[in-house]
């Protein structure tokens, strides 16, 4: 499960669809309607917020949103809680310099086998910018990453 801490506008065509797929895996799992990855240490920070489903909600909506922007079609209606001012009154969550860094460099590399213009763009961005959700706080790399 890779739920990016990372802006979808910064992911390839390949990457935003495994993040909206393992973002409606998240939900399930939240919501108690699997029993697989229920350890899965990336819903670490879901879990810890108050309303978890909510934050997933808010979480799925900026993916779905730049899935329209770029003319995909994701089923927007399969996400629990509605695109509304509760899911967009959500607290954001902390997220380290360090792990956003980490998550960085491990889409680069993605990207410059997979997807060479958005490698590119990547590389003339300068650097990462995090998912609306999260909120940019110093640090290293999340406890809960298991990625090398």
């Amino acid at each position: 499960m890779r739920l990016w801490s990372l802006h979808p506008s910064s992911l390839d065509r390949q990457g935003l669809t495994a993040c909206w797929r393992e973002g409606l895996l998240a939900q399930a799992v939240l919501a108690g309607r699997t029993r697989g990855y229920t350890q899965h240490p990336q819903l670490v920070r879901f879990q810890q917020q108050p309303e978890p489903l909510v934050a997933v909600a808010a979480y799925l909506h900026p993916v779905a949103d730049e899935a329209r922007a770029r003319g995909y079609r994701f089923d927007r209606t399969r996400v629990d809680v509605p695109d509304s001012p509760r899911t967009r009154a959500t607290p954001r969550i902390p997220v380290t310099d360090g792990q956003l860094d980490l998550e960085w460099h491990h889409l680069l590399r993605k990207l410059a086998v997979r997807s060479p213009d958005r490698y590119a763009a990547a590389e003339r961005a300068g650097g990462p910018t995090p998912h609306p959700l999260f909120v940019v706080v110093p640090g290293d790399v999340e406890t809960w990453e298991r990625a090398g």
